[in-house]
């Protein structure tokens, strides 16, 4: 008989990982390795067991599931993400995937469809939600992410933020030099990192110095 599949659950809410895991404790196939509620505990138990997936939620306390994705992947490489999640807009599809996530699942799907998902990604072969996979190919095919397409979609107030962001400003120093609060700051800077599909500022920096948004002085 092949080892099981090791299995790490992440989600905040423990009924979520109880109903989960009782499904997957039910299957010989699976072994069920671990839990957190949170995206940090999620890194450290990864350290810990190595498991084969990890199905991970996304919005939590303590290290989000994008950021938890990112590290998790760091530590472990062999292991995969499967994301299960009630969200599907872009500003939680795209960060997931480009911060290593394999797949890409929502909670309205079947058990045994998860179960496929965990199966496959075992194999290292991907799982999209078939909203999901509409996105993804929408976005592969270029409807939104033609970088023409990207500059109109941003506001002046967004465009102002990206060049500051791009000129090094952290969150205070914006609110400071714009007369806004930081808490109105953060709300710009995740519109406009959903808005040109990067992860962090750090690529929306990159962003802005490669399509000449900002410019060196000669």
């Amino acid at each position: 008989m092949n080892n099981p599949i090791t299995i790490l659950l992440v989600d905040d809410h423990e009924i979520v990982r109880q109903g989960v895991r009782g499904f997957f404790d039910s299957h010989d196939e699976f072994e069920v390795v671990g839990e957190a509620e949170n995206g940090a505990d999620a890194v450290k138990l990864t350290e810990e067991l190595i498991p084969d997936v990890v199905l991970m939620d996304l919005i939590m306390g303590a290290t989000d599931g994008v950021e938890a994705t990112r590290q998790v992947k760091n530590i472990s490489p062999r292991t995969q993400i499967v994301v299960l999640t009630s969200y599907h807009e872009d500003e939680h599809i795209f960060p997931a995937l480009q911060a290593g996530a394999l797949s890409y699942i929502l909670k309205d799907v079947k058990m045994e469809e998860l179960a496929e998902a965990v199966r496959k990604a075992a194999r290292g072969e991907p799982s999209l939600h078939s909203r999901v996979a509409a996105r993804v190919i929408q976005e592969l095919h270029g409807s939104k992410r033609d970088d023409e397409r990207l500059y109109t979609e941003l506001t002046s107030r967004e465009m102002e933020i990206l060049k500051l962001i791009a000129s090094g400003y952290n969150n205070h120093q914006l609110a400071e030099h714009l007369v806004i609060s930081e808490h109105t700051v953060k709300g710009h800077v995740s519109n406009i990192l959903s808005k040109l599909h990067v992860v962090d500022r750090t690529q929306a920096a990159v962003y802005a110095w490669k399509k000449g948004v900002v410019r060196r002085d000669p």
